[in-house]
């Protein structure tokens, strides 16, 4: 049977930590929103692969096509046509509020019982913290990501090994479910800290990044990205840090 592509165009809010596949090598998890506030997972994308017009950036509209998945059932997730993927302009800053902002759930038991699998708090009382990873920690992932860059696709040219981060980066919070302790998986965090280390320090950049996620952050206004996971629901993560203006309701309209 010939399935029918449907079409999409989102903002991507949502760029994971790469994660090693045995079947499509190293890919992203990629989420983001439509202009009628409406989550779609993206999967998979090899993110390094992409080129052009199809690579892009948080805040960025793509168009794309999908199909939906064999194995997962999410209603959001949405098995994407990587070659379709094309950029279609950005989300201003002053439009960001805007859209976001009436998507703001209370927490995730608050996103379960709507039957979503992907959801943007408001947290509180956060904290961002980082511990040094084991030497054994940090070569099993670099083996991991080795493993998963020589797999061979139909056209791709092999890709430069991923070095993995070596902090544990993490955010204690509260929202109405209760007290949490996430891992960061925002691909942008891990990529903040390699390219302010490679300026300064490891030192420096971890002084930097406290600075801007214990202050600047959550004083001008910050949300979090989350997502469950397909085979275990009830597990709730970290996707995406977002720096998203404080408003009252009355400024959206």
């Amino acid at each position: 049977m010939t399935i029918t592509p449907q079409s999409s165009r989102v903002v991507v809010l949502v760029k994971a930590l790469p994660q090693p596949s045995k079947t499509y090598g190293e890919t992203v998890c990629c989420a983001g929103v439509t202009i009628d506030r409406q989550w779609k997972r993206l999967f998979p994308v090899r993110f390094r692969h992409l080129k052009g017009e199809s690579s892009f950036s948080r805040w960025d509209w793509i168009k794309f096509k999908y199909r939906r998945p064999k194995s997962d059932t999410r209603a959001e997730s949405c098995h994407v046509y990587e070659e379709s993927i094309t950029v279609d302009g950005s989300l201003h800053d002053a439009e960001r509020t805007r859209l976001l902002t009436p998507m703001l759930l209370k927490s995730a038991k608050e996103a379960a019982a709507l039957g979503h699998s992907l959801a943007l708090i408001r947290p509180r009382n956060t904290r961002f913290i980082w511990k040094l990873k084991t030497k054994a920690e940090i070569n099993e992932e670099r083996e991991a990501f080795r493993l998963a860059a020589r797999q061979p696709g139909m056209f791709d040219k092999e890709l430069a090994e991923l070095e993995p981060s070596p902090y544990d980066f993490r955010f204690k919070f509260e929202d109405d479910g209760g007290s949490h302790n996430y891992q960061n998986g925002d691909w942008e965090a891990h990529a903040m800290f390699w390219r302010e280390s490679q300026r300064t320090s490891a030192a420096e950049a971890l002084k930097w990044m406290d600075g801007k996620f214990n202050d600047e952050f959550p004083k001008r206004g910050m949300a979090f990205a989350i997502g469950n996971q397909a085979k275990r629901p009830h597990v709730w993560q970290l996707l995406g840090v977002i720096r998203l203006d404080e408003t009252s309701q009355g400024e959206l309209f």
